[in-house]
């Protein structure tokens, strides 16, 4: 099998920026694209190519001119799809489609324009020539288009509009030079894989209804408690609307854990109870606690050292004032890649204070998760397989669209007396098959969505190693970024050391500020230069990378790479793109 980058698979530079208007480029697409059905590889090479001459079909079938021409199945005896011009659009409307009478034909002609309109914007995700995004302002969006909501139906041909004007000013996730968010990249199997969750369109409470699902969730959350560390992926687990969710759903079994009456009885029934993260933790341990009734004073913010690790010792005295003043101790929740700092919290040592304490230990390894299946970064999680439970977003590191995230637990069956409800009308006793696979009982949702076939076919088609060479490739560009700037004129690290995730916070510093001396007004000026150049970079649309304050530090950048189709060129072309847009500053 040919690897990435070599042989037939090669379609451009080294650096991966193939440009589809050179026909050397455009020629390999398009040898790719023949494999697609239904039409789809002609569509395209006439994307590709525009009017201009197409490569000879080596089978002797035509290829349409151009797009949303008629097209041809892949055997002669399989029935083609309908041609574009069959299909009037500027009548028809949705009621024409299936399950309406006859509306086969006009239903695959739609779904097959809807599909040009998605690999067109796939393509021009990876072309670094396009914009990461074309920004206008909330006020002239809604000016230039009409998005209320009618009594009457839109035709066809409006419907395709409106899916071409949300995808022209959305966000490239995947483009090679968006930094901006954790979550990045646009993986091809993960996306086929949402494709089809969509079109099985079903619900995972329980195997009836959802049975390949149910079974998958299973192996999957398995196999994600082996690589923590628990004995045969013993444990419990569920995928969850996010990482926020997942961190709330530990601080409730935690809860019940320790106090089973506060789900009868309420928080009334129990003593005051305190939760305990890091000063750089995640909000949403504050909002969990918000929403269950805790209340935000009852989780304590712990120290943190220059690196933004929790300091243990700091825990340890908050753990014993709460226990003098008679409140209870309930939850340590250690974070394993804080969000900003990229951090790790010494686990192993956190470890021990909980076991001391009788405290149940939660990690949240939303965002450091993945790291557990690189062999070369795994460590950083040491004491990960002491925890209780563990918050862990393949859809962040691991690349999986979104939304992806896990809530593992280490006693099974925990999760389900803590939440389950034995609603008869859906998880009846007397079914005939194993009822362990009903899992909505344990979840808080009824509605819960398909998210662990993404990751599911990601890891078939990767393997264990593939998401391991893809996350070391993250953290190897993460450093190369490092060493480039901790020196170079016109930067300054946020934290000295490099860095321990893919997170590299530091000051771009405009020659006007680089002779003034380190005092209030410097740092009132300096406050002011990420935010510009971060509005220069939408407005031009070249890149995107985030910034925040934090505690006592004025603004600066903070990159963060999970996107595997980086490469070292778009690193350079991010400081040479900072440099550029902040130099008059």
């Amino acid at each position: 099998m040919a690897s990435p980058g070599s042989g037939f698979w090669s379609f451009g530079s080294e650096d991966g920026s193939g440009d589809p208007e050179n026909p050397g480029t455009a020629r390999a697409w398009c040898q790719v694209a023949q494999k697609f059905t239904g039409g789809i590889g002609n569509k395209l090479c006439a994307l590709l190519y525009g009017d201009a001459e197409k490569p000879a079909e080596s089978d002797g079938r035509p290829s349409g001119p151009s797009l949303g021409k008629a097209v041809w199945a892949r055997d002669q005896e399989a029935p083609a799809v309908a041609p574009r011009g069959e299909v009037n659009y500027a009548v028809a409307e949705a009621s024409y489609l299936l399950p309406a009478c006859n509306g086969e034909r006009p239903t695959l002609a739609f779904l097959q324009d809807v599909m040009d309109i998605l690999l067109q914007y796939v393509v021009k995700s990876f072309d670094r020539s396009t914009k990461v995004i074309d920004f206008h302002y909330p006020n002239e969006l809604l000016q230039e288009y009409n998005w209320e909501l009618a009594d009457q139906p839109q035709n066809l041909e409006e419907i395709l509009t409106n899916c071409r004007t949300t995808l022209k000013y959305a966000i490239k996730t995947g483009h090679p030079r968006y930094f901006n968010q954790l979550s990045t990249g646009l993986d091809m199997v993960g996306l086929a894989a949402d494709w089809l969750t969509s079109t099985a369109n079903t619900n995972m409470f329980t195997y009836e209804i959802a049975p390949v699902f149910v079974l998958l969730e299973y192996v999957t959350l398995k196999k994600m408690r082996e690589i923590i560390g628990w004995s045969g992926g013993s444990g419990d687990g569920i995928f969850s609307p996010g990482g926020a969710i997942s961190n709330m759903y530990a601080m409730l079994i935690a809860r019940f854990k320790a106090f089973p009456e506060v789900k009868e009885k309420g928080m009334a029934a129990v003593p005051r109870l305190i939760a305990f993260t890091s000063e750089h933790s995640h909000f949403s341990l504050k909002k969990g606690a918000a929403a269950l009734g805790i209340g935000t004073d009852s989780v304590i913010l712990i120290k943190c050292d220059e690196r933004g690790k929790m300091i243990p010792s700091d825990l340890e005295r908050r753990i014993l004032e709460a226990k003098q003043k008679g409140f209870v101790p309930f939850l340590v929740s250690a974070t394993a890649g804080t969000t900003v700092y990229g951090a790790f919290d010494p686990l192993l040592a956190i470890a021990d204070i909980c076991k001391k304490y009788n405290i149940w230990m939660h990690v949240d390894a939303a965002w450091g998760g993945g790291l557990l299946v690189s062999r070369k970064h795994k460590w950083k999680l040491s004491g990960v397989e002491r925890a209780n439970s563990v918050t862990w977003n393949p859809h962040k590191m691991m690349g999986v669209p979104l939304q992806c995230s896990a809530l593992l637990v280490r006693e099974e069956g925990l999760m389900q007396r803590c939440n389950q409800m034995h609603a008869s009308y859906l998880f009846q006793q007397d079914k005939h098959y194993d009822l362990s696979y009903d899992t909505g009982d344990k979840a808080l949702q009824c509605g819960r969505h398909v998210d662990v076939f993404k990751l599911w076919l990601m890891w078939r088609a990767k393997g264990t190693t593939g998401f391991e060479a893809q996350i070391d490739k993250c953290l190897e560009l993460a450093e190369y970024l490092y060493n480039i700037i901790k020196n170079r004129e016109g930067y300054e690290m946020v934290f000295d050391g490099k860095p321990q995730h893919t997170n590299v916070c530091f000051w771009y510093v405009p020659p006007s500020l680089r002779t003034l001396e380190d005092n209030e007004e410097r740092m009132s000026r300096l406050s002011k230069v990420a935010p510009v150049i971060k509005a220069r970079m939408m407005e031009y649309g070249t890149t995107m990378v985030s910034y925040q304050p934090l505690g006592d530090k004025v603004n600066f950048f903070r990159m963060v790479i999970s996107n595997p189709a980086a490469t070292h060129q778009d690193i350079d072309f991010l400081i040479e793109e900072i440099e550029r847009l902040g130099q008059d500053l």
